[in-house]
């Protein structure tokens, strides 16, 4: 086997990428996203590949088949993220997400809906076990609420993320859950109660914060809202009977069905409801050069894949009910390849093992270790661009470190859960980053500083570490 590339060699391409995205963020702003930031990635690469070939610890083929099995990895999320932008869309002009928006404007109060919105998609995200459909379903139409109540959107996107990604990482249905507690060996449900003893207090302390930057909300003005919901009613049909469509969605999750099953099911019955309640809709998307069926046909096409844009007589209401579909996600894919590209050359130069058995060297003790641990996860959150890839090279890496210190590897698991896990959607080119940011229209360092509950997780771990609370050695 090569032997791992001195340290500061391991870390030039990484140095590299950090200061071109400081680069790109401060000169592109919110464009950042567009194509600098992956041609950032693809300039670190060329980089990291140059390094590998001039010093021989790497041959082409090895790149190429490096690539092969990174890229294979994240083909399902792709085509996961194609049937989001059409679950948007189809969601928003079939009027569901509309409904929502109407319904919850008259529910939820103005100075409790930042906690109310984190509990409501903590619940859902517990109840189907993935982040993802959450922020795709209600977090969208907590959005619309959010900005018509008049929270900030970054505010709004890191509530609704804070409490997607508590129900993914404690969900029995989750796949995260599952991938980190079967990754080490420890039991599904042993894992989940040991992780409450840090997820609780994070959430409560999460819960807080929304709570009070809520009291510090101004009072809603009643005209302002009574103004959005005149919008929605007048633009689409709204009914309770189009609540129908969610519901069947969460129950399609619920019983297990597969992930790509259950949104290309959702999309069919938004389009189907579009087509049958909101026609008037789709005859607009279309253009006037088509008539009949092949006019109706083409607006559920374009509903699916274009871009859409309503005037419903308020225009802080126009930009929240358009939609960008399928191509809408194509950026988000282009960003997802050039950082796995990224990766994939980070771990054929053994860049990674470098950096990696830089931090095991450092480990002295419980707090340490944790600590060695949660920073691993969020170093390979950065450099796989993969939360799934993180968690499993986390928990390999440290996976004898534990046992021959005597720790018992549900300790591992939840600290990989406390760390991978829910910081993966703090990293703007990390898949999850990327996919949340594009589903919610909110940049990923628009709404990080509010996704508290991602960011305070990772602290939580290490600072019950450090007090030695519920930390049990094994017998050696």
């Amino acid at each position: 086997m090569k032997e791992y590339p001195p340290l500061w060699v391991a870390c030039v391409p990484l140095v590299l990428l950090v200061a071109l995205i400081a680069c790109v963020v401060s000169v592109f702003g919110d464009d950042a996203l567009s194509g600098a930031s992956q041609i950032a990635l693809i300039m670190a690469t060329a980089v990291c590949v140059g390094i590998g070939l001039l010093t021989r610890r790497i041959t082409w083929d090895d790149f190429e088949k490096s690539i092969t099995e990174k890229v294979s990895g994240v083909s399902q999320a792709l085509f996961i993220l194609l049937l989001i932008g059409a679950l948007g869309g189809s969601w928003m002009l079939s009027g569901v997400v509309p409904t929502l928006i109407y319904y919850g404007m008259e529910i939820m109060h103005p100075q409790w809906f930042l906690a109310s919105a984190c509990l409501i998609s903590a619940v859902v995200s517990v109840m189907t076990g993935s982040s993802w459909t959450t922020i795709a379903t209600i977090g969208i139409a907590l959005m619309g609420i959010g900005q018509a109540l008049g929270y900030e959107e970054g505010w709004i996107a890191g509530a609704v993320i804070s409490g997607a990604y508590f129900g993914d990482k404690i969900s029995p249905l989750s796949d995260t859950t599952v991938l980190a507690s079967s990754t080490v060996g420890v039991p599904l449900f042993t894992h989940i109660r040991y992780m409450m003893y840090t997820t609780v207090p994070t959430m409560l302390v999460t819960l807080l914060i929304f709570t009070v930057r809520g009291l510090m909300q101004p009072q809603a003005d009643v005209q302002q809202i009574a103004m959005v919901q005149d919008a929605l009613d007048s633009t689409f049909l709204l009914s309770p009977w189009l609540l129908l469509v969610p519901v069947l969605t969460f129950i399609m999750i619920l019983r297990k069905r597969p992930a790509m099953a259950v949104l290309f099911t959702a999309v069919l019955m938004g389009i189907g409801v579009a087509v049958c309640v909101q026609g008037e809709l789709l005859d607009h998307i279309a253009g006037e050069e088509f008539e009949g069926i092949a006019r109706r046909f083409r607006g559920a096409m374009i509903l699916m894949y274009g871009s859409t844009g309503i005037e419903t007589g308020a225009p802080e209401l126009d930009e929240l009910v358009a939609t960008r579909g399928m191509s809408g996600m194509l950026g988000t894919i282009w960003l997802i390849l050039c950082a796995t590209i990224f990766g994939a050359a980070m771990t054929a130069t053994r860049m990674v093992d470098s950096i990696m058995h830089a931090i095991i060297r450092m480990v002295k003790g419980t707090a340490s270790m944790v600590a060695g641990t949660a920073f691993t996860g969020i170093f390979l959150n950065i450099v796989s661009a993969d939360q799934y890839l993180s968690i499993i090279l986390t928990s390999n890496i440290f996976q004898s470190v534990y046992k021959d210190n005597g720790y018992e590897g549900r300790l591992l698991s939840r600290t990989c859960e406390d760390s991978a896990t829910v910081t993966s959607v703090l990293i703007p080119w990390n898949t999850c980053g990327m996919t949340q940011s594009s589903v919610l229209g909110v940049t990923t360092l628009a709404y990080a500083p509010y996704a508290i509950f991602c960011y305070l997780s990772p602290v939580m771990t290490v600072l019950m570490a450090f007090l030695g609370y519920k930390i049990v050695r094994t017998k050696r």
